[in-house]
């Protein structure tokens, strides 16, 4: 039998993008699925937009709770046996519910599975553009064995999901690292998860850099740092790869080199030498950017690379000293309890 997957989408005043969401996936061709959208506290239209879609709606929430909490209520009331999380400003193909599906089926002992955005971005401008290449491209040169989860476009079996406690909603109550908290307690469980690198969505979101910083410094490097350091580890994969982390030291060696060249001339010497070994270690990135866009973008990418570095890396330092300083709560993720019971905030399930 072909198995039931439950397409749970939680957003929050998500507007046109959140239509043609919708739209792509009404285009699927695979048959046994449903659709339900966690309306989080959304102030425009998103409602409207859901019920003049057919979707399962889930509305009612007292307040916004966050996608955490959105998507494990939406996995409460889901009746598929494989649960397929998209977020609301992507686009899936025809062929992915069904992508999802044979991919499940095919593997009965993979407890997840998670693909990554493709190579098209929808907003032209560069940082959006530059953000999401990188994204395409670090998923696909990653290890298939994964060792994290992604909910942008991430599939889970619902009674492994449930038994695992799902997302850690009180930990993550905004957009966070809520997706690849869930990854490391697959794997200490033992469950296996597999980046399925032919399963791709277009991403639909226009990157601004204060958005960028916001996202990658606040919700990313300081919550993934306290993670690491309260025992999640730091897998050689994906973002965490060692060239990765090699890149972020060669980067602090060129600022410090830089600051030494108002006292030496041959400073500049350890700048460009620094540039160098950026370059070569970064160099299938850029030379997948050169193919992709040509060599005016790569030229534009290679700031904005080199200063995902310094935050980056910064951030883990800041992190670091207040982890050390008990400045950072400390919340043990071992204790979350199974979903076996409804949620206390009693939404409303009503579909069209």
């Amino acid at each position: 039998m072909k198995p039931m997957i439950s397409v749970i989408i939680p957003v929050h005043n998500g507007g046109d993008l959140f239509r043609r969401c919708l739209e792509a996936l009404q285009e699927t061709l695979y048959e046994s699925w449903e659709c339900i959208v966690v309306e989080d506290g959304s102030t425009d239209d998103t409602v409207e937009i859901a019920y003049s879609h057919g979707m399962r709606l889930v509305t009612g929430l007292s307040r916004r709770l966050g996608p955490a909490q959105a998507r494990n209520i939406g996995a409460q009331v889901a009746q598929g046996s494989i649960l397929f999380f998209v977020d609301a400003d992507v686009l899936v193909q025809p062929g992915t519910v069904g992508h999802v599906a044979a991919t499940m089926q095919a593997n009965p002992e993979l407890a997840a599975c998670f693909g990554s955005y493709d190579d098209a971005p929808f907003a032209p401008n560069f940082l959006s553009q530059y953000r999401n290449l990188l994204h395409h491209y670090v998923h696909q040169h990653s290890k298939i064995d994964a060792s994290t989860f992604w909910s942008g476009c991430g599939a889970i079996r619902r009674d492994v999901f449930l038994a695992i406690g799902g997302f850690n909603e009180q930990l993550y109550e905004r957009p966070s690292i809520e997706d690849i908290e869930l990854g490391y307690r697959l794997q200490a469980a033992g469950h296996r998860v597999q980046l399925e690198k032919l399963l791709q969505v277009k991403h639909m979101k226009r990157w601004t850099p204060r958005q960028m910083l916001i996202t990658d410094v606040r919700d990313r490097a300081l919550p993934w740092t306290r993670l690491i350091l309260q025992g999640g580890g730091a897998p050689n994969d994906l973002n965490l790869n060692f060239s990765q982390r090699l890149s972020t030291a060669v980067t602090f060696i060129g600022l410090f080199a830089l600051g030494l060249t108002m006292l030496s001339a041959w400073a500049w010497v350890f700048v460009l030498l620094a540039m160098v070994l950026l370059i070569w270690l970064n160099w299938p990135f850029y030379q997948f950017l050169l193919e992709s866009r040509g060599v005016r973008f790569l030229l534009m990418a290679l700031p904005w690379h080199w200063f995902y570095f310094i935050y980056s890396g910064a951030t883990f330092l800041a992190g670091l000293v207040l982890f050390r300083l008990g400045r950072v709560e400390q919340i043990v993720v071992d204790g979350i309890r199974p979903l076996t019971t409804p949620p206390t905030n009693n939404p409303q399930t009503t579909a069209e």
